[in-house]
């Protein structure tokens, strides 16, 4: 039976408004898919806590002829979230209904704590589980093996939400139960996920 919910953060909690690829255009212009698929790329040990992606950040701009110092690129582009409030509105009713809810997300440590502190997910979560605080990262099935060992719970009762497939992969694997969906879905579409898994809310 299925007592907590882990749910992802971009594309299921919060958005970046136009797209990453519209919001580095401003700096690097046409070039801002390669730009981005470079750094993030470059970012990968990051999201497992291995390295400071700032000075990696600050490379990728010079190598592009970017002279705006990182951190102003960084909180323009990285830290521009919008919260998805229908999905906000889910986690609290299904707090308040007696279920465990946490956040599994990959995030250097940066932006993870934007999202912890300024965007107030610490309040909201029962249990964080950063990819850089857990030191692995999705779609590794470590990452949810260690998620359900910080949540305190056997992975057989945690069900994922997330919009990426290897991650729902990922999950699977560890012996969570997992579904996939975007907010681009609709939230008829989670609740009816939800319900599926045998999970209701007052």
């Amino acid at each position: 039976m299925v007592r907590h919910v882990l749910f992802d953060a971009d594309g299921v909690l919060q958005d970046l408004p136009g797209g990453w690829y519209a919001a580095m255009e401003p700096y690097v212009g046409e070039r801002a898919r390669d730009f981005l698929h470079e750094t993030w790329s470059d970012e990968l040990p990051m999201l497992a806590g291995r390295g400071d992606y700032m000075p990696v950040l600050e490379a990728s701009l010079v190598r592009y002829g970017v002279s705006t110092p990182a951190t102003e690129v960084y909180d323009a582009v990285w830290k521009n979230i919008v919260l998805i409030e229908e999905s906000l509105e889910i986690v609290r009713a299904l707090k308040s209904s007696g279920y465990g809810v946490h956040l599994g997300t990959n995030q250097e440590c940066y932006r993870g704590e934007h999202m912890r502190t300024v965007l107030g997910y610490d309040d909201l979560f029962d249990v964080s589980c950063y990819s850089y605080d857990l030191g692995v990262a999705k779609p590794d099935p470590a990452f949810f093996t260690r998620a359900a060992e910080r949540i305190g719970a056997d992975p057989s009762t945690i069900l994922f939400i997330d919009d990426t497939s290897r991650n729902i992969t990922g999950a699977r694997t560890a012996g969570l139960h997992a579904e996939l969906w975007d907010f681009t879905q609709g939230h008829d579409l989670l609740h009816e996920i939800l319900t599926g898994q045998g999970v209701t809310r007052r």
